[in-house]
């Protein structure tokens, strides 16, 4: 396949007018600008400190462009726009930063809520979770670190496994696979156990339970050869979402600071390297392994598809997903769409002041990727020229 397959700006951009448009163009110049987004998230977090009335001008913006909606309902609209040019929906509900029963019990239920959304929708084939988002992470790391619990956090943790057992009942029985998101390294051992347990339990006849892989970790090509031996040796079905990764930084300063080799990759092409063997891997047991490919990368986008055609597996195949981030990479998602891939856009909602924290990373990690912000930016620009040319045309 050809890279130029990903940069038809028409596509790309169908379902934005051209109000919208203008809107994104204006907002990725201000992302593309890493010495203002600085500015503008000190400036956030200090007006969100002092009750500072922001949340007209964050829904009108940068809410908008990354966010489905503030409410499950809000964000039925996007749904339905994505799925007539055939994208997929992940909905996710993005209240992050809360660590007691109340926040976990809400987060079920809306999870609850989501899996009885997608229940029979092919506009939203399936979701993902953070564990984080259901347990205190200081108890996933002291699981990681082999530790024992009190009396107390052993209650909170039977209290954690109950809430995931009654998430994957409903959705084993609304046929709902659940992406299990990754996390930090010292929460991640707990994770891979759950993961495992869950997948041993719920995975004898449908991808229900599904992990997730960050090749930016220099063990988890090893990893994955682990899994489908636990599968093939158990008889169930594996599910792998495979990502780069998303907390770089945070893991090389805390092995620094704390003396241990860091997990992450020496290099990026070693990450590179790793993500598209993990591909090959997984396209080679497709029979056995769900997979979805969470990747903005255009090289990667396109190994995928021409090891897909090498195999002869079809566009449309059951067991092969393509994401991006709703409001980012439009290029790949939408060119991938018109040729019947499946691809999904992860879609993340909440009020607006909850998800301020995904909305930052956004914009950080935009400005931070070589290159990402400065792509986005000449593809919009270039449909507007496309547009404006077309207007004066006619």
């Amino acid at each position: 396949m050809k890279i130029q397959m990903l940069y038809n700006t028409e596509n790309a951009f169908v379902l934005k007018s051209y109000r919208e448009l203008r809107q994104t163009l204006w907002l990725f110049k201000l992302i593309n600008k890493p010495w203002l987004v600085n500015l503008l998230t000190k400036a956030l977090n200090l007006a969100l400190k002092i009750g500072l009335p922001v949340n007209g001008v964050l829904k009108a913006t940068i809410f908008k462009q990354f966010c489905g909606g503030e409410t499950i309902h809000e964000t039925k609209s996007v749904v339905n726009s994505l799925y007539k040019a055939n994208v997929r929906s992940i909905l996710d509900y993005s209240v992050e930063g809360e660590e007691d029963d109340h926040a976990f019990d809400s987060a079920l239920k809306e999870l609850i809520k989501i899996i009885e959304t997608a229940h029979n929708n092919p506009a939203i084939p399936y979701t993902c979770i953070k564990l984080t988002g259901f347990v205190q992470s200081y108890l996933l790391e002291k699981v990681s670190l082999k530790k024992e619990f009190t009396e107390s956090e052993n209650q909170d943790w039977i209290l954690f496994l109950k809430r995931m057992e009654n998430l994957f009942e409903t959705a084993t029985e609304m046929n709902v696979p659940v992406y299990i998101d990754a996390e930090e390294s010292w929460l991640q051992p707990a994770i891979d156990l759950l993961a495992e347990g869950f997948m041993l339990r719920y995975n004898k006849e449908k991808h229900i339970v599904l992990t997730t892989l960050q090749m930016y970790r220099h063990d988890r090509l090893s990893y994955l050869h682990k899994l489908i031996a636990l599968s093939q040796n158990n008889n169930i079905k594996l599910g792998i979402k495979l990502v780069r990764g998303a907390y770089l930084e945070r893991e090389n300063a805390r092995a620094l600071e704390m003396n241990y080799p860091t997990p992450m990759q020496k290099t990026k092409e070693d990450t590179d390297r790793d993500f598209n063997k993990a591909i090959e891997i997984c396209l080679d047991h497709i029979d056995l392994i769900m997979l979805c490919a969470g990747t903005h990368n255009e090289i990667s986008t396109l190994f995928l598809l021409d090891e897909m055609k090498k195999r002869n597996i079809a566009n449309d195949h059951p067991n092969v997903y393509f994401s991006q981030l709703y409001g980012m990479s439009d290029h790949i998602t939408m060119n991938l769409a018109a040729e019947n891939y499946n691809v999904t856009k992860y879609v993340p909602y909440g009020p607006v002041r909850s998800v301020v924290p995904y909305l930052i990373r956004r914009a950080n990690e935009n400005t931070s990727i070589a290159g990402q912000m400065s792509r986005e930016l000449e593809l919009v620009t270039q449909e507007k020229v496309r547009r404006d040319r077309n207007k004066l045309l006619n």
